[in-house]
Order: structure tokens, then sequence, then C-alpha cells
């Protein structure tokens, strides 16, 4: 897996009741059992055997954890993603918690196999994709599709590592790319004269690709392991690249001048809209410090260390205000649900909206082509809205604007959702939480028969300040979901089918998982 912050297994371990450790190594079977990190049997020796690999079984700690729940979709994903950069590995995932049928993953064909499920449903340029594999000091392995979409989609990994923001390896991949194209270009004369140079963003655009390296010792920028620094492999990686999507589009000049063609639209566009961006950057900058009244905002001029809480209605953002800390934590107040944008076409049209002028003013880093992450203004992006179906709808409605038009904030990880509870629970001079319906029940259980008052929560304006920082708004007692996007071509259906324009798909999907749903009544 690759771990995480380095302490992965000593995390998992800590935080068990059970965990039992077996390998299969040197020709007999090693055995170790913890409970809570520490040894309950020291490391013994068993029966002589010709099996390899390792086991590990846990069961987490239900004193640290009220609720445990593992993701099947997640952990899915990520053993298909192992099973696609590892080309030929078998990989079978068994859920027994819900008894349903093991799921096995293995593509002799590895990343070849997951560009063509990744560009699926794309209308594509080079039918054939731009394939290269090389093996010296390190291994490099990447394919690229060129399509006729805006976008680009990128997935770059390091020792099977996901490096979600790339690096090293990712830059001198495009790097090589972009050189191969200009130069193929220039060579067939294939660019016209109001079109100086191709840029880098021209060759990207409706890029799909995938880049794998294998690096002896791999320096990853930060414990997250979500960039590769590795400055070794720059040079090497581009030059490979280079010289082989050269030989590519000279073996295929019908498929690499409709790759050139597609290349100088990007290029074309690109210098439309740079006097457009010029114009709309000179009136941005006259309201750039009009920040909305509805928004108190905190002290800290710190990005990294300052939270924006996103409430609904003047009630919630009345308690949300006194609850805080004003030195690192700022509440704005949005008047009522804002605009379904899955259902407006014209961002133009969005922008008109109040509550979404209002956000985008506080949050600083504009929108769409004009994103820049460099200016948001807080550190964490928290959506605070009531624990009942109405407030679960209103964050929907923030997701899907910030999904589709602020997609940055979600992949480098600013976008949280608060956890306040719906119940309170009182048992003498005791008070307890709970979040849903579920945890509510489990609470009642550990009473044992004594007596207890429940009260619901109708919305966070009825909590009372201190209720409010101690369960939802205190780093040192809340609790946070942080959003995450694992597949973004699924990820971007279920808006569409959820948030569009056709009720029949809506209702489709909301049947497909009535028996899912929870009745907020």
């Amino acid at each position: 897996s690759g771990g995480l912050h380095g302490v992965g297994a000593s995390v998992v371990n800590a935080l068990s009741e059970f965990f039992l450790a077996r390998s299969w190594r040197d020709g007999y079977e090693w055995t170790q059992e913890f409970s809570r990190g520490k040894p309950k049997s020291g490391l013994k020796k068993g029966k002589p055997t010709r099996t390899h690999g390792t086991m590990i079984t846990f069961r987490p700690d239900p004193d640290v954890f009220s609720k445990t729940h593992f993701s099947y979709k997640t952990i899915l994903a990520v053993s298909e993603s192992k099973a696609f950069l590892n080309k030929g590995l078998k990989i079978t995932v068994e859920n027994k918690r819900d008894g349903e049928k093991p799921v096995t993953f293995r593509y002799n064909n590895g990343i070849q196999d997951y560009i063509s499920r990744i560009v699926q449903g794309t209308t594509l340029v080079n039918q054939e994709p731009f394939y290269f594999e090389k093996e010296d000091d390190f291994k490099i392995e990447c394919v690229v599709h060129w399509t006729i979409a805006t976008d680009t989609e990128m997935h770059s990994y390091a020792n099977s590592i996901n490096t979600s923001d790339g690096g090293t390896h990712e830059l001198a991949m495009k790097a090589g790319l972009t050189k191969a194209v200009r130069t193929y270009a220039e060579r067939r004369n294939l660019i016209p004269k109001n079109i100086k140079s191709i840029s880098p963003e021209d060759v990207y655009e409706g890029l799909y690709g995938i880049i794998s390296v294998l690096v002896k010792n791999p320096q990853f920028q930060g414990q997250t392991k979500e960039k590769l620094n590795n400055p070794e492999i720059n040079s090497p990686i581009d030059t490979a690249v280079k010289n082989a999507c050269e030989a590519y589009l000279l073996a295929n000049p019908t498929m690499a001048d409709a790759v050139v063609k597609r290349v100088l639209l990007a290029a074309e566009a690109r210098l439309a809209s740079r006097a457009a961006k010029e114009t709309v950057t000179r009136k941005l900058s006259s309201l750039k410090m009009n920040l909305p009244g509805k928004l108190a905002d905190c002290s800290s001029n710190k990005v990294e260390d300052s939270e924006l809480f996103i409430v609904e209605g003047d009630s919630a953002g009345g308690s949300a205000k006194m609850a805080r800390d004003r030195k690192t934590q700022a509440v704005l107040a949005l008047r009522g649900k804002i605009l379904n944008v899955e259902q407006v076409a014209s961002l133009e049209k969005i922008q008109t909206n109040n509550e979404i002028k209002n956000l985008l003013a506080t949050l600083g880093c504009g929108v769409d082509q004009h994103f820049d992450l460099s200016k948001l203004r807080y550190g964490r992006v928290i959506l605070m809205t009531d624990a009942d179906v109405d407030g679960a709808h209103i964050s929907v409605l923030l997701l899907t604007f910030i999904y589709r038009y602020m997609p940055g904030l979600i992949s480098h990880g600013h976008i949280f959702l608060a956890m306040p509870p719906l119940y309170k629970i009182a048992a003498g001079k005791e008070t307890f939480y709970a979040m849903d319906e579920m945890e509510k029940e489990k609470i009642l259980a550990k009473l044992n028969g004594r007596k207890f008052d429940v009260g619901r929560f109708k919305g966070l304006g009825e909590m009372s300040p201190d209720i409010l920082k101690e369960t939802t708004m205190s780093p040192k007692t809340r609790t946070l979901m942080k959003v995450q996007v694992v597949d973004h071509k699924a990820t971007g259906k279920v808006f569409e089918r959820l948030m569009g324009k056709d009720p029949k798909a809506r209702f489709v999907f909301i049947k497909e998982r009535a028996e899912f749903a929870e009745l907020d009544i």
C-alpha cells in the first residue's frame, strides 16, 4: 500500500483491540499477536513451509471508534488500481461482512487496460494510444490518449503509490510529449502564423494519461506521498518519452496529424481567451476586498491555520459565530439553498446568484478557468449544515458547485463536512451526543436500563454556542469528514443523474438505492 505518514502499520496496531501478524518467510510460518499496540505474545516460529507472504488480521478498538465502517468501494478501487499497475498480478477481494461474492482483478495488459477503462465514452483523437515502457536504473511505463474533451486527466504512480499531485515523473513525461508534438508539427509545417508556438497547456488539453515508475529510492514530498520529488529521473524520462513519442507520431502520420490539429485548436482557444481573461481580471481586482456582509472573518492571515465554516441561515450563523475561535475560524452564513448548478448551463448565469457570488468572494481563489489555488484564503472549507435531510441537500448542492467549478479544492484536500449531532441523550449527570439513529441506539444499549431523556436537534440554530463548539466546531472534540474522489468518472455520473435535469434518471438512481435510505421523518 505504500503506507501513510510512515506509521501506517503501527497506527493500525495501536488502534486495534486485536491485531495478528502472520508471515511466511525463510522456510517457516511466523506469528505475533498484539492488542492496542502492545504484544500479547512473543514472535512464534511455526511449521516449515514453502509459502511466501504476509497476512494481517485486525479488529478496530470500539473504545476509540464509536462506529466502524470500511468503504468497500474504496478498497475495491485501490485493489483494482494495484492490479492495473502490476500486469498479470491477481488480486482477490472478499467482503464477508455483507456476504458478497469475491471479486478478482487481473489485467494482462496492465495500464493499457486501465486507460481503456478511463476513456470509455470519450471521443478519441488517436484510436491507438501512445504506449511506452523502458527499464534501466528505474522502470517507466506510460500510456496516453488525446480526446476532444477540454479537461486533462492524468494518473501518476510511483512504486504503485498514487501520486495525486504528480511530481518529477509526471512533469518529465509532459515535457517529453510537448517536445515531441512540437517537433513533429514544425517539421511538417502545420503551425499557422497566428500561433507563434505550441505551449505545454495546448498539448495537455484533452490528454488522458497514466505514468507509472518504479524507483529504488523514492523521495516523496510530504508524508502523505502525494508528490514524487526525484530530480535524477527528470531528464531520462523527458528524453525517453520524447524519442518514443516522436517515433510513434512518425509511424502513424494520419493519427499524428489529427493529434496536432487537436493541439492547435487548444492553442487558438488559449489565445482567444487571453484577452477575455485580462478583462475579467481587471473587473475582479476592483471587487477584491468587497467581502460579503454575511461573513464573520477570522483574524489570522495564515491560510494553513484558518478555517471557513459555511452554514445556512441567520440562526445557524449566529450560533456558529458565537461558538467559533475568532482567531482561526470564519463563518459565512448563506441565505437558503444555493443554485443547483447541474441544471444551469451558463457559468455567467451561475455567477449572478447572490449566494454563489458571496461564496466566491469569500474563498478568493476564482472559479473554473480562473481558479487559482494559491489565492485560497482558508486552509479548510467546512460545510456545516443541519444533521437532517434538508441539511444533507444543502451540502450536496454546495458539493455539486465545488466539484463542477472548483474541483481543485477537493483534489487538494481542502473540503470537509462537519458532523453535528442529531440527538442529545441525558442520563443522570452524563450527556451523550449521537450523529444518527444507529449511534443513538448504541449509546442507549450501553446505558444498561438507566433512566434517560432523548432530545432531537431541529437544526444548528437550536444548539447553544457551547454545545455547537463542543460537538462540531472545536478541533479538540469534533469529527470532520474529508471529501475525496476515488473515481472521477463515476462521481461525475452520480452528480449528473442525481442533480441533473432528467427526472427519470434521478428516479431510477433513487429507486436503485432506496433500500439503503434512512428515513428522517
